[in-house]
């Protein structure tokens, strides 16, 4: 064949190519347009939700029927729901179309509680609200979203002045007699599913994917501080020799720290502090127990009247994952999402230990009057798992092994000796 033959031959089949090219992707375009083609636009059990949805009947029914059953299942009063949703609504209310009509703000805040403290899978929840789990999937973000921008800066603010800062230490001093402290920390592990291309990031010594939540709380189980930055592997030490927290206590530069002073009925002046576990390295501004072997009885006492200001914050969480049980599920949402509604139930925690400072106490641990703690209800049932105690290095300043040390003579001292500490010892 000659060139200009074999010429033509060749540009005819590029043609040929290129037109069966472009039929195929006619074809996939017209299967995709048949794929997509929806047979109704709601389905009419959704269409119905006005008439047979929860929020519209069965909320009803127990806000005028049976307001402790409404609470249990919003996990708050009818009156603080209202609330919730009254600030709420101009977050949450977004321009009609001539589309499908919005769902009311208090529509998506019910539905986004009633999540939290369940933890049921938005599948299964989809039914009995008649909102379909994809749009569920969004409210819940999108609630969260406005529980943290409304409430953030009212209920999880530190105090700017020195006499804001000494009347919490004055508070843990009357509730769990330890002077000076500011606060008790620790880190819980929250389950989640394992986000995608992390490798081991997220996977925990307890075999589960998790991220963190590490705490600080008041003496009334308040989080005065959170951290939800995080990853399973990671542990308490990690999280909180990264934070803000530790760079503040460090540098000695957040606001209106209050100055040493001494101990009530001394003369020496401490250093206010927090307390934490073994995990954590001694300071003056952090106190923990003594880990050594063969303790005298002095510090014995000393590691009791710690241990009980420290387990306010285990009590916490308790009071938090008890009310908001989506925390004790291994939730299927995008890792951010998680921290996201972390930081939701965090507020709204406070919120209710704000307006209803009794109301979960019979979950906390009881000291009885003499001097014995008997375990709250929370440790009996499932509880988010802590992370990691591992021993701490050897890291312990000389300032603060001299603070822990004459902190250990007042609590043995009259001057700051309790009745029952030596029977608690004892007991031991």
């Amino acid at each position: 064949m000659d060139p200009r033959r074999r010429l033509i031959v060749a540009t005819i089949q590029q043609h040929n190519n290129q037109l069966f090219q472009v039929q195929q992707l006619m074809q996939r375009r017209r299967r995709r347009r048949r794929r997509n083609h929806r047979a109704v636009w709601v389905r009419p059990w959704i269409d119905r939700r006005l008439d047979l949805g929860m929020y519209n009947k069965l909320m009803i029914e127990l806000r005028n029927e049976d307001p402790h059953a409404f609470h249990n299942f919003m996990r708050m009063s009818p009156a603080m729901f209202d609330e919730v949703v009254n600030r709420l609504t101009p977050r949450l209310t977004k321009e009609q179309t001539n589309f499908r009509p919005n769902l009311e703000p208090g529509l998506k805040v019910a539905v986004t509680l009633r999540h939290l403290a369940s933890g049921t899978k938005y599948r299964d929840m989809q039914y009995a609200w008649r909102v379909p789990h994809n749009t569920i999937s969004k409210v819940v973000r999108d609630v969260c979203e406005a529980i943290v921008d409304e409430y953030l800066d009212e209920q999880m603010t530190c105090p700017t002045t020195e006499e804001e800062w000494r009347q919490i230490a004055d508070d843990w001093l009357q509730r769990w007699n330890f002077p000076h402290t500011i606060g008790a920390i620790d880190g819980k592990h929250v389950a989640c599913k394992a986000p995608p291309n992390t490798g081991s990031e997220y996977y925990n010594y307890k075999g589960f994917f998790s991220i963190i939540l590490f705490g600080m709380v008041s003496s009334d189980y308040k989080f005065l501080w959170a951290d939800i930055s995080g990853n399973g592997a990671a542990s308490d030490a990690q999280i909180y020799n990264h934070s803000e927290l530790k760079q503040g206590l460090e540098s000695d530069n957040i606001t209106g720290w209050p100055r040493p002073d001494p101990l009530p009925n001394d003369t020496q002046d401490v250093p206010y502090f927090i307390v934490g576990d073994d995990a954590f390295s001694l300071r003056t501004y952090l106190m923990k127990p003594y880990s050594a072997k063969n303790l005298t009885r002095e510090e014995r006492i000393y590691n009791y009247r710690l241990s009980r200001a420290r387990r306010v914050v285990e009590n916490a969480f308790g009071i938090m994952v008890n009310r908001f049980q989506v925390l004790l599920t291994t939730m299927q949402h995008h890792d951010e999402t998680v921290r996201l509604i972390v930081k939701a139930c965090i507020l709204l925690h406070n919120l209710m230990r704000t307006r209803y400072p009794v109301l979960q106490n019979r979950l906390l641990d009881r000291q009885l009057q003499n001097g014995q703690m008997e375990p709250g209800e929370w440790r009996r049932g499932q509880n988010l798992f802590d992370t990691v105690e591992v021993q701490a290095p050897n890291r312990a300043s000389k300032e603060g092994k001299m603070q822990r040390n004459l902190i250990k003579h007042w609590c043995n001292s009259p001057a700051g000796s309790v009745a029952w500490q030596d029977k608690m010892i004892d007991l031991v």
